[in-house]
């Protein structure tokens, strides 16, 4: 996705960005039994970003190891990995790839590539830019905090578990994300 519209975005800077996992949350929030919500996150992932000259033409590319899932429940989480749910051992991955953006008001959006359970669909990430920084190593960091909504099971996250009449699990998933990135130094 290119965009026609450049913006400019004060203290912006250019380059290929690592996502710093020890700063970096992947997190959801999905309704147990219609009355609460249920929150986990995802320990383990890896991505970069790139921020290009035009700020709407920048590219994200995201890879979560589902098997790295944690609701601070261990019977949950194993039953989260088994195939009533991500199927961890046949599809051990989701991945999220954009390249571009669209301004939205104060935030930003992504209409990127969602892949989980060998289904692509594009889902919009709202995301805000938290700005950028020098950190106390010699290098820049720059923050994003993100959100995005998607129904299970239009990845084949089908379970259909039931109990006194109310749904186990609810298909709305919300999906929160919170990136501290460290920009890549040229090689020497």
């Amino acid at each position: 996705m290119s965009s026609a519209t450049s913006i400019e975005l004060p203290g912006y800077v250019t380059g290929t960005w690592d996502i710093d996992p020890a700063h970096t949350e992947v997190g959801f929030v999905v309704r147990h039994l219609v009355v609460t919500k249920v929150r986990g996150r995802f320990a383990e992932f890896k991505g970069s970003i790139v921020t290009a000259e035009n700020p709407l033409d920048s590219q994200v590319e995201l890879e979560v190891d589902l098997n790295s899932i944690t609701t601070n429940q261990e019977q949950r989480d194993g039953h989260l990995r088994s195939a009533d749910f991500f199927e961890v051992e046949k599809y051990p991955t989701m991945t999220y790839k954009a390249a571009g953006a669209r301004q939205d008001g104060e935030k930003f959006v992504l209409d990127g590539e969602l892949s989980l359970k060998d289904v692509t669909k594009v889902v919009p990430l709202t995301f805000e830019l938290n700005g950028f920084s020098a950190d106390p190593w010699g290098g820049t960091r720059a923050g994003f905090s993100a959100t995005a909504s998607i129904n299970r099971k239009d990845f084949n996250v089908n379970f259909e578990g039931v109990q006194n009449g109310l749904a186990v699990v609810g298909d709305k998933i919300e999906i929160h994300i919170e990136v501290e990135a460290v920009l890549r130094q040229p090689e020497a």
